[in-house]
């Protein structure tokens, strides 16, 4: 914006001073001409007197004088043809002069200036004299040179002077697209402090209670997020203590301790629902402790079902980017896709390797498979929510790495879950 109203400034302005001091050099020149047009004239007429009354040798020593003060030719031009001064040819200007008429006219040697002079006993004599062009243009050149140096010192203050008005509303522009992508990066407390025009103050003014308002509705969805997730501890209390009265207490101890996790996932999603801040220093979880502890978890559920576990980790630690209880629920959320939607007795497989910066995480079954772009958040063509996918993915995507989704070549699906490095 700031260019483009520089470059507006730059040729309006360009545009008035041509507009004033072409003009104005022509207006300079002519005066030029017509000052030195004028002297001369001055100076042929006041040989008038003399060549009237005077005698050629006192008319021949007042025309050299007058030549050598002015330095231009003069020349006089008697009645019987004699010429003094500069000797030169009668021009036509002469001969007309000769008749008793005085003019100015131009020559190829410049501007012609006769004078007539009557009165003689003889008849009418001429006074006639040249201005160069060299005279007439002397200075006008330096006149034209100050002009032009006027002209760019005017488009320059000019140019300075838009700046500075450009900035009076880029400045406010700029920050407003600051705090806009501040917004946009979920700094909420993010505000401008109005400034510039109206227009934009007005701006301002409606983006911070935008960002107020959308604020108010992330406390209130959070706030209810978290009320739905609390309404679960109580039937999660119960299940409790239904575990707690098996007889069997493997199946007791089994239970309650699936029910802990339960409920211990429940109350992450309250801390985080409520109290969403930034972590203090970098996230940093031991991929092959948390994979470790969850396949254990769902390798009862396995045996129970008749599926076989190939369990492959890489000896650890590797450290990743992501926490520890949203990698637990990615893993669960890919275990627990394949026990949804595999047959009893279908054997999956887990491996946990590095790949360069990244820990790559691998679960594959032998059921039917999955197209690629079957499953979007929300929406399942098996029956299902649709977001187990949707949250590996996006706890893959806050360490820096992606989601894969493959066809095995001897059938089945694979699911592959790049994880990035901790990140400072």
């Amino acid at each position: 914006m700031r260019a483009r109203l520089a470059l507006l400034v730059a040729a309006v302005s360009v545009l008035i001073v041509i507009a004033f001091l072409v003009p104005l050099a022509l207006l300079l020149r002519t005066a030029a001409e017509d000052r030195v047009t004028v002297r001369a004239t001055a100076d042929a007429q006041s040989l008038a007197p003399v060549v009237g009354t005077a005698d050629a040798e006192t008319i021949r020593l007042t025309v050299e004088q007058l030549a050598a003060e002015s330095g231009r030719p003069v020349s006089v031009f008697l009645p019987d043809g004699t010429v003094l001064g500069s000797l030169t040819q009668a021009t036509p200007a002469v001969q007309l002069a000769g008749r008793g008429q005085s003019l100015t006219v131009q020559s190829a040697d410049g501007r012609e200036v006769v004078i007539a002079v009557q009165g003689r006993p003889d008849g009418t004599a001429v006074i006639r004299t040249v201005v160069p062009y060299a005279e007439m243009t002397t200075g006008v050149g330096r006149a034209w040179l100050v002009l032009a140096l006027l002209g760019v010192l005017l488009v320059m203050i000019g140019l300075a002077v838009a700046d500075r008005l450009a900035r009076t509303l880029t400045r406010p522009i700029g920050e407003l697209s600051a705090v806009s992508h501040r917004l946009a990066n979920a700094e909420l407390d993010a505000r401008v402090v109005p400034a510039g025009p109206a227009e934009l103050r007005e701006v301002g003014g409606a983006l911070n209670h935008l960002a107020g308002r959308i604020q108010e509705l992330l406390v209130q969805e959070r706030e209810q997020v978290a009320d739905l997730s609390h309404r679960l501890r109580t039937p999660l209390t119960a299940l409790r203590l239904e575990a707690e009265s098996l007889r069997d207490p493997q199946d007791a101890a089994r239970i309650t301790e699936a029910v802990d996790g339960l409920e211990r996932a429940v109350t992450g999603l309250i801390r985080q629902a409520r109290w969403r801040t930034p972590a203090d220093g970098a996230v940093v979880t031991d991929a092959v402790a948390t994979v470790a502890d969850r396949v254990a978890f769902w390798s009862v559920l396995a045996e129970d079902t008749g599926r076989s576990v190939d369990l492959d980790l890489a000896p650890g630690p590797l450290p990743v980017g992501v926490p520890a209880d949203e990698l637990a629920a990615a893993v669960d959320a890919l275990l627990g896709n394949v026990f949804a939607h595999t047959p009893d007795g279908t054997p999956f497989a887990v491996r946990l390797a590095p790949a360069g910066d990244q820990v790559v995480l691998t679960v594959a079954d032998e059921g039917p498979g999955m197209p690629a772009d079957s499953v979007r958040r929300g929406t399942s063509q098996a029956g299902s929510t649709g977001l187990g996918l949707d949250i590996a993915g996006r706890a893959a995507q806050a360490s820096g790495g992606r989601l894969e989704l493959a066809a095995r070549p001897g059938g089945g699906a694979e699911v592959m879950l790049r994880l990035g490095p901790p990140r400072p």
